[in-house]
């Protein structure tokens, strides 16, 4: 069994587990550890060390790490849902000051879309997959034949002068109180414009809505195939690792 490490950094947990690359499963329970307030990078650092701590892992298993924020040749640019001062942090530094160790850093959706198309609903998917997450606001992962083009943010293109994700996101389907139908047809109009800007192979929608994918991916009609994301949950930590794994094989 080949072993790396997946740690995800959200605003209320830091969550990890050791993930067999074989399978791209857990290979055992997750550890969750509350997100520190205020989740300064010190803060956070310190608790994923505790959390490598708990999860046992040694030295030789490398180890990636996502955060809610576009991560630029290892470094944040701005945090939204962290701490202010995470701005300008290089995180691959503060990490190895914190742990002893090199990490691999990432952006959460990125993370999550490497996980589906290593070994989710996009595996063996051949040319460009857009994987999507809708929750609280919408993110987004693209994968051109398996290698991922980091950072998209495809959640904030300007749609009929909005904000796509102030329309479209699943949060905003419970906060405006929005049926199935409704909500689909504003998916519609925002899949439409994201395909017609990349012509996609295959759409993957994730998040916790896509538990209820049946309720208005048939809704949808585009030139794209879309599926329902298969990892759920897990798709962030595993893509996490699997892509730690693969830098410490370069």
């Amino acid at each position: 069994m080949t072993l790396a490490c997946g740690i995800d950094i959200g605003g209320s947990g830091v969550k990890g587990a050791l993930v067999d690359l074989e399978t791209g499963t857990y290979s055992c329970e997750s550890v969750v550890i509350e997100t520190p307030a205020p989740a300064t990078p010190d803060s956070v650092a310190q608790v994923c060390g505790e959390l490598l701590h708990q999860l046992g892992v040694t030295d030789d298993i490398p180890v990636g790490i996502t955060f809610p924020a576009p991560i630029i040749h290892g470094r944040v640019p701005f945090m939204a849902n962290l701490d202010p001062s995470w701005a300008g942090i290089d995180v691959v530094e503060l990490m190895d000051r914190h742990l002893g160790r090199t990490i691999v850093a990432l952006n959460d959706a990125d993370a999550a879309g490497l996980g589906e198309a290593i070994y989710g609903a996009a595996k063996d998917v051949p040319g460009v997959v857009i994987v999507t997450t809708l929750g609280t606001g919408i993110g987004s992962a693209i994968i051109n034949d398996g290698v991922l083009i980091p950072n998209s943010e495809l959640g904030h293109l300007e749609i009929d002068g909005h904000d796509a994700e102030t329309q479209a996101s699943a949060g905003q389907k419970t906060a405006q109180k929005l049926d199935w139908v409704t909500w689909a047809g504003r998916l519609q109009r925002y899949y439409s414009h994201v395909e017609m800007l990349f012509s996609p192979d295959l759409f993957v929608i994730g998040g916790g809505v896509s538990a209820n994918h049946e309720k208005f991916l048939p809704l949808l009609n585009l030139r794209t195939p879309v599926v329902p994301a298969k990892l759920r949950n897990t798709a962030g930590i595993v893509g996490a690792a699997y892509e730690a794994a693969r830098a410490a094989h370069k």
